[in-house]
């Protein structure tokens, strides 16, 4: 059965295995969903990622990172969907919580930060909000 909506399916499985505080989720894996995975990584708000591969199937793996208790990430917010593509400039990407969140962005350097797209003057897809 196809998803229509895969990169929605990973955000909600994050928010749900964050919810019961589970230490790892795993999931159908692919390169923009690793590419965000990779982003969260990078910016602190999960301790580590890993693709493998069975035969065909390649699987995404997270590992959740807690503070005190509680998830890291506190709000996980799909911006742009497949009915509503939400596309922005350089100059009109949100700014998360004044700077202490981020907006994950697809541009055409890749799948990066606000902040970054907007050091390298780019615009592209507004993907998601991380808090």
């Amino acid at each position: 059965m196809s998803m229509t909506d895969p990169i929605s399916d990973m955000l909600a499985r994050i928010k749900n295995a964050q919810a019961v505080r589970k230490k790892v989720v795993a999931m159908p894996a692919s390169k923009v969903k690793a590419a965000i995975a990779k982003v969260l990584k990078e910016e602190g708000f999960i301790r580590d990622f890993e693709v493998t591969q069975e035969g065909v199937k390649s699987t995404l793996t997270i590992e959740l990172k807690y503070f005190e208790g509680r998830g890291v990430i506190e709000r996980l917010i799909r911006v742009s969907k497949p009915g509503r593509r939400e596309y922005a400039g350089h100059d009109g990407l949100p700014r998360v919580l004044n700077g202490l969140g981020i907006a994950i962005v697809s541009t055409s350097g890749g799948v990066m930060t606000d902040a970054q797209a907007r050091a390298e003057n780019r615009g592209g897809e507004v993907i998601c909000l991380v808090a």
